[in-house]
């Protein structure tokens, strides 16, 4: 089965917080060959930013920020380039009233007739309303 996942579930698979069993969950689906796992190339700085924004609320050390960053990097995601999405991004954008970043990942899911996993309750709420709403699922 494959998925497009987005940096909030695998920050979560890496920091403890609300939604993290269900991240560990996913990723050892993944791990057991069950899930392959899609993102665009946009996973890398937004989970990197994702970090900074948790160093700077004193949430992780400088160190754990980077261990979590080079575990991410390790992991067996297949990564598509987020400039191939964006025309149709830009599009589901405009018409789902989401930002063009999350429309990436909904444009990939959409590319390859597939479900987007994201923690990320107000876009899955905001695509509640849309014809897209197949393709996206909270991670809870």
């Amino acid at each position: 089965m494959i998925r497009v996942v987005d940096a909030s579930v695998l920050i979560k698979a890496y920091v403890p917080e609300t939604g993290s069993e269900a991240a560990a969950r996913f990723f050892a689906a993944m791990d057991g060959g069950e899930v392959e796992a899609l993102a665009p190339d946009l996973i890398y700085s937004e989970s990197g930013n994702i970090l900074w924004k948790k160093v700077r609320r004193g949430e992780l050390t400088a160190g754990e920020a980077r261990e979590i960053s080079a575990a991410i990097l390790g992991l067996p995601l297949r990564v598509e380039p987020g400039h191939v999405l964006l025309p149709l991004a830009l599009d589901l954008a405009l018409s789902c009233g989401v930002t063009v970043y999350d429309a990436l990942y909904l444009a990939l899911a959409c590319v390859h007739e597939t479900t987007f996993v994201t923690a990320d309750r107000k876009l899955v709420l905001a695509l509640e309303a849309t014809d897209f709403r197949r393709h996206v699922q909270d991670l809870e």
